[in-house]
């Protein structure tokens, strides 16, 4: 596309998750970089706001519910493109009736030969590519072709705009130890790994190497309990108490995070943190196509293509097969680099 066709402004639509919402921000990054003019917006679900006002490369964030019921401007101008980065049907077609000249949908979708302008084939599930790759394809109608590696996405997220961290929890973190943040639910999104194994390698650590932190959302306050129940050493308990904004910028300032596959772990790899994230080999669930970017990951699934417990939600027995211990070790060597450089 010619520079001078190109719109003043566009809207990512990504109004789910918020691993997925991290897995799209380099998309804006790459826009900025190509063009650095267009003011770039992100329409999704309030709860995610504080993400994506994190990103220096997103212009305004659009509330899903804003968009169904009112004029939206970006920068005071109309819309002038959207991409729907997540298939929606009502988003494509209030973005038809708000009549946004250039609509950038996946050709999968009959609904987007109807509302969209611009189609791209994109066949998520049977790609061989990472989703934040995937995602790079649909801004093939801006003239941006490229196949970005996993490593040059890393550079794109751009989550610089962090909120002051608050004294009260600042407090909570410790310079002479690993800070290390212990996320053990994923509100449905992932495999999960087995309470039990959560206690069981919290109580491996080393409670004069480590700090150890309990994350979740308030829903999850009495899984984490009963981790804590099980514990034969002090822990600090943040779930239900941190707002999203917050905790992203507590999570800056730890060392890592172990979770399954679901937002938080994305969004500490993004951070540069320590990533350890436990994954089933179910396609397409999979690392290929979720594993966490940045550049201290580490994930834990079994080395083998397994189908057994795709339509069960509720218990995958290879999750259940990664040992405490593994990662246990993964966590030592992690905290030793640290006392290494801490030393120097």
């Amino acid at each position: 596309m010619m520079k001078m066709n190109l719109p003043a402004n566009i809207i990512l639509s990504r109004n789910d998750g918020i691993g997925d919402m991290v897995l799209m921000l380099p998309m804006a990054g790459i826009i900025k970089a190509n063009f650095p003019e267009i003011k770039i917006a992100v329409l999704g679900k309030k709860y995610t706001k504080a993400l994506v006002d994190a990103c220096i490369h997103v212009d305004e964030f659009i509330d899903e519910e804003d968009f169904f019921l009112q004029e939206i401007l970006i920068g005071g101008l109309k819309p002038q493109a959207i991409i729907h980065v997540c298939t929606n049907k009502k988003v494509a077609q209030r973005a038809k009736a708000l009549q946004i000249p250039m609509r950038i949908g996946t050709s999968s979708r009959i609904y987007h030969w109807l509302t969209c302008t611009k189609l791209v084939s994109l066949r998520r599930k049977t790609s061989a590519l990472h989703e934040a790759q995937l995602n790079i394809q649909l801004l093939a109608p801006l003239g941006i072709n490229k196949i970005y590696s996993i490593t040059e996405l890393q550079t794109f997220f751009g989550l610089q705009n962090l909120e002051p961290l608050q004294q009260q929890y600042q407090q909570l973190l410790k310079k002479n130890k690993f800070n290390i943040v212990i996320h053990p639910k994923s509100q449905g999104s992932s495999r999960e790994w087995p309470i039990e194994h959560f206690t069981a390698l919290i109580n491996m650590l080393d409670e004069e190497k480590y700090n150890i932190i309990l994350s979740g959302v308030e829903k999850e306050k009495p899984f984490v309990q009963e981790i804590i129940d099980g514990l034969n050493k002090p822990v600090i308990n943040l779930a239900g108490i941190l707002p999203l904004g917050q905790f992203i910028t507590f999570l800056k300032h730890c060392d890592g995070i172990v979770a399954n596959a679901t937002g938080p772990l994305h969004v500490g790899a993004a951070l540069g943190i320590h990533a350890f994230g436990i994954y089933p080999p179910i396609k397409p669930i999979h690392p290929g196509r979720w594993t966490p970017l940045g550049p201290k990951v580490q994930v834990f699934v079994l080395d083998k293509n397994c189908n057994d417990c795709k339509n069960n939600k509720n218990f995958c027995a290879c999750v259940n097969a990664i040992k405490p211990i593994e990662i246990k070790i993964a966590l030592d060597k992690a905290a030793a680099q640290k006392q290494i450089i801490s030393s120097v």
